[in-house]
């Protein structure tokens, strides 16, 4: 079943899938997180990024399936974009008996090519705040991403497994639109 979602300003904004996976999180403000270490970057926060676009991906390791073909997507994503407003951040979450190790997931992110900033979410905290506690059994998805506006509001959800070609088309378009508005709000003042 196809999903479908309309960028819009933040006082029309209503967009829900068909299947009613995101109406619990999409128009509301994005649950601060809660993570360890970072990858790639500083420690960063929503409200350290108010301002700018944010793209938000969960992944595990070496077994996901999902993860490798969407990290290309995502580093595509944060190159063609990064200097207009957009952050991409991976959240690592651990899918292991083992405790988490630093060194692993920098292992793992560098094999993978991940040229943005990673975050670690122990123990799935932020996870757990974003989707599901928010979500029912079958709608848990952990391969999930937001997409976050500059006002730190979630504007969209894709609702888990790899991030395809055509998906990627979806996500760019509604990032463009986001960059834009801003674009359009700052002419106006």
């Amino acid at each position: 079943m196809a999903a479908y979602f309309l960028i819009l300003p933040a006082a029309e904004i209503s967009a829900v899938d068909e299947r009613n996976v995101s109406s619990n999180i999409v128009g509301f403000a994005a649950p601060k997180w809660e993570v360890g270490d970072w990858i790639n970057s500083e420690p960063l926060t929503l409200e350290g990024l108010r301002g700018k676009v944010i793209l938000v991906r969960w992944w595990t390791g070496p077994g996901c399936p999902y993860c490798t073909p969407s990290v290309l997507i995502l580093n595509d994503l944060y190159k063609l974009h990064k200097d207009k407003g957009l952050v991409v951040i991976g959240f690592y979450h651990h899918k292991s008996d083992e405790p988490i190790k630093l060194r692993n997931v920098r292992r793992l992110a560098k094999k993978m090519k991940m040229d943005f900033p990673i975050a670690i979410d122990p123990e799935w905290q932020t996870l757990k705040r974003y989707w599901f506690d928010r979500t029912s059994d079958e709608e848990r998805w952990t391969s999930v991403s937001f997409l976050i506006d500059q006002q730190g509001i979630v504007r969209y959800v894709h609702p888990g497994v790899t991030i395809t070609s055509d998906d990627s088309k979806e996500i760019e378009t509604k990032i463009l639109n986001l960059l834009m508005h801003k674009e359009a709000g700052n002419e106006r003042r």
